[in-house]
């Protein structure tokens, strides 16, 4: 009996309308177009204006998008991962409401929160499920929100961040296609520099929190930068050599988009041309557990069967990994 393996089959995503472009930006904050993009890559970003809706809204049109363009019965699938550190609510998980609006009624669904890293941990456990046999059809979602939980007076932040959410959908494989290895990496001790101080158990709401924008997102830059530079490179490297791929073998590096600096890095250190590069960080930002299935949504028609693919993610707590999947169709 062959191997099972977990191969991604369908791909979705959406933005939404509203672009918060630099040059929308100069007039919020004490910054520039040419500042911005020469020290991040990005030009613009997507914003989620609607009253009243959340990180769901968002999972639901990439799962949306996703079901329609393959023409899957929403039944079908036995479970929903959300990836996201921007959830609707505390308690009520946001999959499990994903999975209801879209008709998914045969599913069980939970949220999976690792920050920057969540979608890439969500492809390690989603393909866990689907090579144990009991699961055919696993959605998985990377989505936030993060207009929600950024200060706009906050130069620092408001730069990096957009919303947005990206879906891809995990089947059996029997041909040596899907998750080859992973390479997963945590350190608490990270956790000081890029926060979030209020809202968890720790400091529950209060005025002063309030007062005190505790509830935004707060990141020493440097810190963050320096050890996402180095183990971004780091996992993309090890894993490189762990499964015996040259810069030829691999065809597209899908990395994390939080910076054009550290993507560049990780790129140089596996010794990878500019073109085997997804990159659209200059259109979306940091659109944090939506990047990677963002960039599967943008360049799906390039990606072909049995294309070697190197993802990679660099989030807060700290969290970081790198996966390798052997592309499963041509689109």
């Amino acid at each position: 009996m062959s191997k099972i393996s977990a191969a991604i089959t369908a791909v979705g995503g959406y933005v939404p309308d509203y672009v918060l472009s630099n040059k929308v930006l100069e007039t919020l904050v004490d910054t520039n177009d040419e500042w911005i993009t020469s020290r991040t890559g990005i030009k613009e970003r997507r914003i989620l204006k609607l009253e009243g809706e959340g990180t769901s809204y968002l999972a639901i049109n990439a799962a949306k998008d996703l079901l329609k363009k393959q023409n899957i019965n929403p039944k079908e699938i036995d479970l929903v991962i959300v990836a996201t550190a921007t959830p609707d609510m505390l308690v009520a998980s946001t999959a499990v409401y994903t999975a209801t609006e879209i008709g998914a009624t045969n599913a069980f669904a939970y949220d999976l929160q690792a920050a920057c890293s969540s979608f890439l941990y969500g492809l390690s456990t989603a393909t866990s499920y689907i090579e144990s046999g009991r699961y055919k059809k696993v959605l998985l979602i990377g989505a936030d929100k993060m207009s929600s939980i950024i200060d706009y007076t906050d130069r620092s932040t408001c730069i990096i961040f957009g919303d947005g959410a990206g879906a891809v959908l995990l089947e059996p494989n029997t041909e040596g296609l899907g998750l080859q290895d992973e390479y997963l990496r945590s350190d608490g001790s990270g956790r000081e520099f890029l926060k979030i101080e209020a809202g968890g158990s720790i400091t529950p709401p209060s005025q002063e929190t309030i007062d005190n924008k505790q509830h935004f997102v707060h990141q020493d830059g440097r810190t963050v930068f320096k050890f996402a530079v180095s183990n971004m490179a780091d996992v993309c490297e090890k894993i490189m050599q762990r499964n015996n791929l040259t810069n030829d073998d691999v065809s597209w590096l899908v990395p994390h988009q939080a910076n054009m600096r550290i993507i560049d890095a990780t790129a140089k250190r596996m010794n990878l041309e500019d073109d085997k590069v997804l990159k659209n960080i200059h259109r979306y930002g940091n659109t944090t557990s939506a990047t990677l299935p963002l960039l599967l949504y943008d360049f799906e028609s390039k990606l072909k069967k049995g294309d070697n693919l190197i993802f990679a993610a660099f989030g807060g707590g700290f969290t970081w990994g790198s996966i390798y999947l052997k592309w499963a169709y041509n689109s």
